[in-house]
């Protein structure tokens, strides 16, 4: 049997049957993923439980001691790791998406699969990194709710399996746009870490949504679709949240039209991408 492959005649065609056909490739690349991470490491996955624990030691001392910003009642550990934990996610799946294409050139020049494997294996990969991070914050989250914190988890923590998809569908949808546009312009690269500092600022990660007041500013803030990720999160497992519907729906409609557009555009480079790597 001898298969042609040419590319799709329509930039808005992708073909998902031929993606599904190669799983076993998606799941062996994302079991690539986690062990070149651990590969010749000392503490192997336990990287991934120091950092947000460091990290939300530093937002409580800073933010929450020194700073002495309000969380609405909730303890200051379980409110920074709650966002600290969903951004970990994203900025995984849209870093390991944007770097796809460049960082697997040679693989990609030798032989044909679906290019959309890698960016989709990121996405597998990290949700081994963010199951990691889930079991600790749940692990505090008890501690804390167990010694008489102000903490009302309700049914809606059953929507929780949602709001990561959500998550990852967002990293993934903004990962496809960079990983398209550093085809040609390399030093996006080298702007994307500083980009995704400033918009973890712009994300209520340490401060609480209601606490931006002003009708521009928070405009703003719900127009970033991480902001309704980590808001539903603290909703899910402790009742207090600033977010209602409107802003969910422009959350999911953000997301939708990024991923979309990431899809098609992705798709166009896809096409002729070793010729301008």
């Amino acid at each position: 049997m001898i298969t042609i492959i040419e590319p799709t005649k329509s930039y808005l065609s992708i073909k998902w049957k031929e993606i599904f056909d190669y799983r076993d490739l998606l799941l062996l690349l994302a079991k690539r993923d986690i062990t070149v991470v651990y590969k010749q490491t000392i503490l192997g996955p336990v990287w991934f439980l120091i950092q947000p624990i460091i990290t939300t030691v530093v937002f409580t001392v800073i933010f929450g001691r020194v700073a002495k910003i309000a969380t609405g009642g909730i303890p200051h550990f379980v409110f920074y790791m709650s966002g600290t934990v969903m951004w970990n996610y994203f900025s995984s799946v849209l870093n390991n998406s944007a770097t796809s294409l460049i960082g697997n050139s040679n693989l990609l020049s030798k032989v044909y699969f679906p290019r959309l494997i890698i960016p989709f294996a990121s996405v597998l990969s990290n949700f081994a990194h963010f199951l990691l991070n889930m079991v600790m914050f749940i692990a505090f989250y008890l501690y804390f709710y167990f010694t008489g914190a102000s903490l009302q988890p309700s049914w809606w923590i059953l929507a929780l399996p949602l709001v990561i998809i959500y998550t990852a569908l967002t990293g993934l949808g903004f990962g496809l746009w960079v990983a398209a546009l550093t085809t040609k312009y390399r030093d996006l690269r080298f702007a994307l870490p500083f980009i995704l500092q400033m918009w973890m600022y712009a994300t209520p990660i340490v401060y609480p949504a209601s606490g931006v007041e002003d009708p521009v500013f928070r405009m703003i803030l719900w127009a970033n679709p991480m902001s309704v990720a980590v808001e539903l999160n603290r909703y899910v497992f402790t009742g207090i949240s600033s977010v209602s519907l409107v802003p969910v729906l422009i959350g999911i409609s953000v997301t939708t039209v990024v991923l979309i557009t990431g899809l098609i555009f992705f798709n166009c480079v896809q096409r002729n991408f070793v010729d301008t790597v």
